[in-house]
């Protein structure tokens, strides 16, 4: 007798699929900036703020349609939606490398955060709470990894571009290739949810087994009732203000502490392959820690990295920076998926993440033209370092002195089974 061979269930092709997107769309989008700061400086005339300012910007409007956008997500699905985001985003790239006015370059990054919000992380995992339950974080692994490896890829690329054609030809070349890559498998691949392919979430044969073991799902309102979202949500914040002031001015602080630019750039991208090692460290460990002593041992991390840089940089001081700090990068964004996923569930995942990244994104928005402002007035990074330290030790006291509100949580879940 012949066993049916089983096929190859839908919602991982969506998965490989956003691999590898979200690798192109944050490389372009995100981390190429940085290798462009210091041409575009010396070549516009502008100040470090003014740039990072238009940066800052896109990641406001970001924020501003964190909610709409999870709103559409959870109501008409992703596909569309990614789909117009990578349109949009691969013509805005591409404006970006002829802007001459700083009012155009700050429009431009004003779209880019509106694609942003469309095609990066919130729209992908939000797919994948629909596709999986069971094996939803090993899903959202696939996806973090490989999305992990986006710096390492695109910001030396980005600084081989640079030195090849100019920044100019550089962000055009990019423009054209986040285009020609994700426009299509975007709109080929992507479906809204199992059901359309008469499939059931993580491809199990039993629908029935599969609902029964399903979480709870909070309501946005459910989940805006307990503490410790909001705990949650200052937590991380706290961690984005630190995280993104280094993050976005990298390359510049290095450069200004007498590190080669190709080297610098070098040393950014390798964040990406750190980022790697910090999710796979953090899947298996996820299973023997609650969420509270993963995130807070994150934060730790992320604060202790950057007190590394306090007394001074060198080439030694660097890489062991790159360890710590890529490893708490990211760890952080598989663990933030995972804790809204398995504490509000699936059905309103959009709309809940999408509360917590208006002010993530807010802090992130933040962050790069504060590092600016305060490298303006001094003349150099020190007072940025120190900030993001102080930053980054308010994080884990906010996690260490805060406990889940299990009976208001268990108070919910009651409500919401009996509904």
């Amino acid at each position: 007798m012949q066993t049916r061979r089983k096929t190859l269930y839908y919602g991982w092709i969506i998965t490989v699929t956003l691999a590898i997107t979200e690798t192109i769309s944050y490389g372009i989008i995100y981390y190429a900036f940085s290798v462009f700061i210091t041409p575009m400086e010396a070549e516009l005339g502008w100040s470090r703020t003014d740039l990072t300012g238009g940066f800052s910007l896109g990641l406001l409007v970001m924020a501003a349609m964190a909610f709409p956008v999870g709103n559409w997500v959870d109501k008409y699905g992703s596909r569309l939606l990614m789909t117009l985001g990578s349109i949009c985003a691969s013509i805005l790239v591409m404006g970006w490398s002829q802007v001459n006015q700083q009012w155009e370059f700050y429009l431009v990054w004003a779209g880019l955060g509106l694609c942003a919000s469309m095609v990066l992380y919130e729209p992908a995992f939000a797919v994948m709470a629909t596709w999986f339950v069971r094996r939803r974080g090993r899903a959202l692994a696939i996806i973090t990894f490989a999305a992990g490896l986006a710096s390492t890829i695109f910001v030396p690329f980005s600084d081989y571009l640079l030195n090849a054609v100019g920044w100019r030809d550089a962000i055009l070349l990019l423009g054209i290739f986040l285009g020609v890559t994700t426009i299509p498998l975007h709109a080929l691949i992507l479906r809204r949810r199992p059901a359309d392919l008469g499939l059931v979430p993580d491809g199990e044969d039993n629908a029935i087994e599969i609902h029964q073991s399903a979480p709870v799902s909070f309501s946005l309102g459910d989940a805006l009732h307990s503490r410790f979202f909001w705990v949650l949500t200052v937590a991380f914040g706290l961690s984005a203000l630190s995280s993104a002031a280094i993050r976005v001015h990298f390359i510049p602080l290095l450069i200004d502490n007498g590190i080669n630019p190709s080297r610098a750039a070098w040393a950014s991208g390798t964040i990406g392959l750190m980022q790697v090692a910090g999710r796979v460290v953090f899947a298996p460990l996820e299973a023997r820690f609650s969420a509270r002593t993963m995130v807070t041992g994150v934060f730790v991390m992320q604060a202790l990295s950057i007190m590394f840089f306090l007394p001074g940089i060198s080439l030694f001081i660097v890489g062991i920076f790159l360890v710590i700090f890529g490893t708490s990068y990211g760890a952080k964004t598989l663990a933030r998926a995972s804790v809204i996923a398995e504490l509000f569930g699936a059905s309103h995942y959009g709309r809940i993440s999408s509360v917590m990244s208006i002010f993530l994104t807010i802090a992130g928005t933040l962050a790069p033209v504060g590092a600016g402002l305060l490298y303006d007035r001094f003349g150099n990074y020190d007072m940025v370092l120190w900030v993001a330290m102080i930053l980054g030790v308010f994080a884990v006291g906010v996690m260490f002195l805060s406990k889940p509100d299990i009976k208001s949580s268990l108070t919910l879940q009651s409500a919401v089974a009996n509904e």
